[in-house]
């Protein structure tokens, strides 16, 4: 991996956190007291999750796509890590828990 493969990452991550802030303050407008999980947000964090700790299951069905699903990935990571304080915690631990379970299935599986 090269300099500006990483520097693709950086960009990527610090994109997704501004950008996830952002859309975060436009979706609510009040401080954390919505204790309820947010379906786009954790859709985002699903994918995200899956295609960066999956890269090797991903990349062995598209060649093409494994450098980029690392960039692709830590931008949807970071967009939901990146909203308001309080927002996003549950959506990124159900997104970690199901990219490590299709991790652990496709581990056994081949």
């Amino acid at each position: 991996m090269d300099s500006l493969f990483y520097l693709a990452c950086i960009l990527s991550f610090i994109i997704g956190c501004a950008l996830g802030l952002l859309t975060s303050y436009k979706w609510h407008h009040e401080a954390f007291i919505i204790n309820k999980i947010d379906s786009l947000a954790l859709a985002i964090a699903i994918v995200g999750w899956i295609l960066l700790l999956n890269n090797g299951l991903i990349s062995s069905i598209i060649s093409i796509f494994s450098s980029i699903s690392y960039i692709i990935g830590l931008f949807l990571i970071a967009f939901v890590l990146g909203m308001r304080p309080g927002y996003g915690r549950k959506e990124t631990f159900i997104g970690i828990f199901v990219s490590v379970f299709i991790w652990i299935i496709s581990y056994l599986i081949y």
